[in-house]
């Protein structure tokens, strides 16, 4: 293990690719070449210039930039009786009594929908250019969100001035992915302006309801993970906890999903920016230069190194401000943007070489174009981790800016700064606040190594070993030499400390390394994260238990139990039931006679006995045949498939994998239709009317996952149009799945299908979602279906499968004993058999994802199945026999998730891993 010894730490050699070693010049360029072309007197003074620097990207070294000073901040404050008082300092610039006066010129009486009404005329005319008279409802949208804007960009400057004055201890959120949807109507409704913003548009000639689906979602995230960063940005504003997320500012979103004639998913751009954006401020201003490739040159007697050369870009800020529920307090999501040095070649361009002039640009550019490049290909890998360097890079400079201006010691950096690591995509940030810290701010190893242990938290999101993220080895030192050098030298120091607990235990030392052995080499990032840490938590019971009992075992016995721990995910409620379900929510606020539990969602526990009143079940089921319609209503628009409202409707909603197992659902509806076509007249009667619900995107380098989507979409066709099922069964498959339809899918559901093999999945929160908006649970015993079965009461959820602890000897039973398939699962055999034989479409086509089935069968599909099977028959039998007991369980579930709010799992963080508090803006203050 040549790489562990202290001589190799300081000679990573430089990056072997010439080209991008030479394109930009070294940060330390000397001061006559910066600043030669103009002098320092008339900007229009001509001097000699130096011709050799016509066209070379000029670089400045890092410093502090006046747009950051803000002499203001701290200096004034409101009394209790809300005038405003001078403290130490003076205005920053101009007249005071001006500036005051023009702020309060653009105050309006937020319940006046005149007042309102007019902001949006004139954004209209001054922000759009437009008239009355050109005035179409994509115009009255960005009208609208630009002014709902302006009141949130008020509570955003109130709360970056109070924070900034307080000098609170920060949460900073890491997150490559931000679901957050759209953001028109979850702003108007948490800033309390929703009614005022229907009747201003209603006076001005717009539907409101029409203006929302304008929005296009944000193209930010694909998943859970994002989705799950959302809703903790959202709880971090309501609890008033001074907290940033940051994240990356994607062109062109993960992609728009199409579903091609054949049944198969194909990958469009989706050009979400394309309208502009009117949500995001664009701060040109804060900008940070990041390097790759080049070379490390260390300083002798030191632990400090200079990188200097290869390829350096930019970081541009774009900020989304996220309002808090009832609460001044306003977070903020701050994403960056890749942009070159220089963007455009005039030289090459003048040449007639236009496709050089600006390939330096295009390059560039890329980094964020989109989110997760595939990589299938070494050129998808390296655009991956360029992705996640330029993010964390960025994000640790302006954090570190921000904490430079309390004039603090370097050592003090934990007790103001906390940074969360939403799965190991952030990891990079580990090495680079190293490097910060030693390089530029002239710390010691050890004085930097100990701050950075007790900055850093990481929240792991998967027990699959597999699906810990790990990059080869060469790759980091081709782009990050330096960063190399320093996860070289952590890896050095750690396995020290493991030899020396454990001696002689080479096995354990191979095991824990933070640089896997091998052809070629890795590094672990997860373990990266870990060793760094101070502490790492799993999102549920099951999963943070299967993770210290599994994978992290070594490190567990290592750091002590103390540094691992659970915080279960959680949903807001502001947008999964106040905004998605208004009928539902007006209900509870009337029963409850507050709207109170829109911030404190265990009130819900309090409206238990209405399940037992007969009025109140009538209103829940008719609420939920309502929103049923409207999905409806959505499919046969878009789709052109008729939907029988009465039947079932079990929504599967996830991106697709083999272990989410949207076969095992897929399989199971062609096993149904089976049945149906052999069943007599009489007997058809007697069967449950099912409409399967699928949505989610498949990666598009994930060739079995894509697989499973043209099957769906066949099959759906077959069984859509045969009249012999009729409206017994339907498929549906929406194509592009987002959080806005999400919104409509949730509160029409009432069964969610949550069927991943047992110990794979380590949360969810789409279960969470559909059990508040009543939908009772299908699903096997994992993730945070546990607790939320648990919670609910089993008797409201239809449990089935192997468990976790079973699930390795079925796996060794299937691989190296293995029976045929007829044996294991005869119903799925003739399943098999169906899709082989061609009744959807040509059988071979199928054959590679069969093939996971009938060899090994990793995630338990046929296993599982025959329980499955009788669990959906169980949920039947309840669906028909009874439907007032079908309605109260519903409310039971929906009634008992107020443990699944966001809130909660905000708290849980800020009490037991962040150790932040509450920094909440007083109604009262004004600057």
């Amino acid at each position: 293990m040549a790489e562990l010894t202290k001589e190799n730490l300081d000679k990573v050699p430089a990056s072997p690719s010439s080209s991008h070693g030479s394109r930009t010049p070294s940060l330390h360029q000397p001061e006559m070449s910066r600043r030669s072309s103009m002098s320092a007197g008339h900007p229009h003074s001509f001097k000699q210039v130096d011709t050799t620097q016509i066209g070379v990207p000029i670089v400045t070294p890092r410093k502090e930039r006046p747009g950051h000073q803000r002499s203001l901040t701290g200096s004034y404050f409101p009394s209790q009786k809300g005038e405003i008082v001078e403290m130490p300092g003076e205005w920053p610039i101009g007249d005071e009594l001006t500036w005051r006066e023009g702020k309060k010129a653009m105050e309006i009486d937020k319940e006046n929908p005149q007042d309102v009404a007019n902001t949006i005329v004139r954004h209209v005319n001054t922000s759009l250019g437009r008239q009355v008279y050109n005035v179409d409802e994509v115009a009255a949208y960005q009208a609208t969100a630009l002014s709902v804007r302006d009141q949130l960009l008020d509570r955003w400057n109130q709360t970056a001035i109070y924070h900034t004055a307080k000098s609170p201890k920060r949460i900073y959120y890491l997150s490559i992915e931000w679901l957050i949807g759209r953001s028109l109507d979850n702003a108007v409704l948490n800033l309390g302006m929703r009614n005022v913003y229907e009747e201003a548009n209603r006076r001005l000639g717009f539907n409101f309801e029409d203006l929302l689906n304008e929005e296009r979602d944000a193209g930010l995230g694909n998943g859970g993970l994002g989705r799950l960063a959302a809703c903790y940005i959202d709880s971090m504003a309501t609890l008033n906890l001074p907290g940033w997320g940051y994240g990356l500012r994607y062109s062109y979103g993960i992609f728009k999903q199409l579903i091609s004639n054949s049944g198969e998913q194909l990958e469009a751009p989706d050009p979400w920016l394309d309208r502009e954006n009117p949500w995001e401020i664009a701060r040109l201003d804060v900008t940070y230069p990041i390097r790759f490739y080049g070379r490390v040159d260390s300083i002798p007697n030191s632990d400090r190194a200079v990188w200097s050369g290869g390829m350096e870009c930019l970081a541009v800020a774009y900020d989304t401000p996220i309002p808090g529920y009832g609460t001044k307090n306003c977070a903020n999501i701050r994403l960056w943007s890749a942009k070159p040095v220089q963007g455009f070649d005039l030289n090459s361009f003048n040449a007639g070489n236009y496709e050089a002039s600006v390939a330096a640009s295009s390059e560039v550019e890329n980094i964020t174009r989109v989110l997760y490049p595939n990589d299938n290909m070494y050129a998808g890998k390296k655009l991956r981790v360029m992705q996640q360097y330029l993010w964390v890079s960025a994000s640790l400079q302006d954090m570190l800016r921000r904490f430079s201006k309390l004039d603090l010691s370097w050592t003090e950096l934990p007790d103001y700064v906390c940074i969360q690591m939403n799965d190991t995509h952030p990891t990079l940030a580990i090495p680079e606040l190293m490097r910060i810290l030693i390089d530029e701010e002239k710390l010691d190893y050890n004085t930097a190594w100990k701050i950075t242990q007790k900055v850093f938290a990481y929240t792991n999101h998967t027990v699959l070993p597999e699906a810990l993220e790990r990059w080869q080895l060469d790759l980091i030192e081709e782009l990050l030499p330096r960063h190399l050098q320093i996860i070289y030298r952590i890896n050095f120091e750690f396995l020290g400390l493991v030899a020396k607990r454990w001696p002689g235990d080479m096995d354990r030392i191979r095991r824990m390394s933070i640089i896997e052995e091998g052809s070629p080499k890795y590094v672990r990032m997860a373990y990266l994260a870990i060793v760094s840490s101070f502490k790492i938590n799993g999102v549920a019971e099951l999963h943070s238990q299967l993770l210290q009992a599994t994978i992290f075992r070594d490190f567990v016995e290592f750091k002590g139990r103390d540094a691992f721990t659970n915080v279960t995910n959680g949903i807001t409620p502001r947008r999964w039931l106040l905004q998605c379900n208004p009928q539902l929510a007006a209900l509870i606020t009337h029963t409850l006679g507050s709207d109170s539990w829109a911030t404190n969602l265990k009130l819900l526990k309090n409206l238990l006995p209405m399940a037992d009143n007969a009025d109140f079940r009538k209103a829940f089921i008719d609420i939920k045949m309502d929103n049923k319609m409207r999905l409806a209503s959505l499919i046969e628009a878009e789709l052109g498939i008729v939907l029988n409202v009465n039947s079932v409707f079990m929504t599967q909603i996830k991106r697709l994998h083999e272990y989410k197992r949207q076969t095992l659902n897929l399989f199971g509806v062609i096993y149904r239709y089976l049945r149906i076509k052999k069943a007599s007249r009489e007997e058809r009667k007697k069967i449950t009317k099912h409409t399967a619900i699928f949505a989610g995107k498949a990666a598009p380098g994930y060739y079995v996952a894509k697989l499973v989507i043209r099957l769906i979409n066949n099959v759906a066709r077959v069984i859509n149009d045969d009249p012999d099922v009729g409206d017994l069964l339907k498929v549906v498959f929406i194509p592009d799945y987002s959080v806005s339809i999400a919104e409509i899918l949730v509160p029409a559901s009432d069964v969610s299908v949550q069927i991943s093999t047992a110990g794979t999945e380590a949360s969810g929160t789409s279960n969470m979602k559909l059990a508040l908006n009543g939908a009772l649970l299908l699903g096997t015993v994992d993730g945070a279906n546990v607790e939320i079965a648990e919670d609910a009461g089993e008797d409201q959820s239809f449990l089935f499968g192997h468990l976790a602890e079973q699930v390795d000897e079925v796996r060794y039973t299937n691989t190296y004993q293995p029976t045929p398939l007829e044996q294991r699962s005869p119903e799925l055999a003739q399943t098999f058999k169906a899709i082989e034989a061609g009744i959807f479409g040509d059988g071979a086509i199928y054959g590679p994802l069969l093939k996971t089935v009938y060899e090994h069968d990793y995630y338990l599909v046929s296993n599982d199945f025959g329980s499955y099977l009788s669990a959906e028959k169980l949920m039947d039998e309840c669906y028909d026999s009874d439907k007032t007991e079908w309605t109260r369980k519903s409310i039971i579930t929906a009634f008992n998730m107020g443990d699944f709010s966001s809130d909660r799992s905000v708290q849980d963080y800020a009490d037991g891993i962040w150790s932040v508090e509450p920094c909440e803006v007083p109604e009262d203050f004004s600057v």
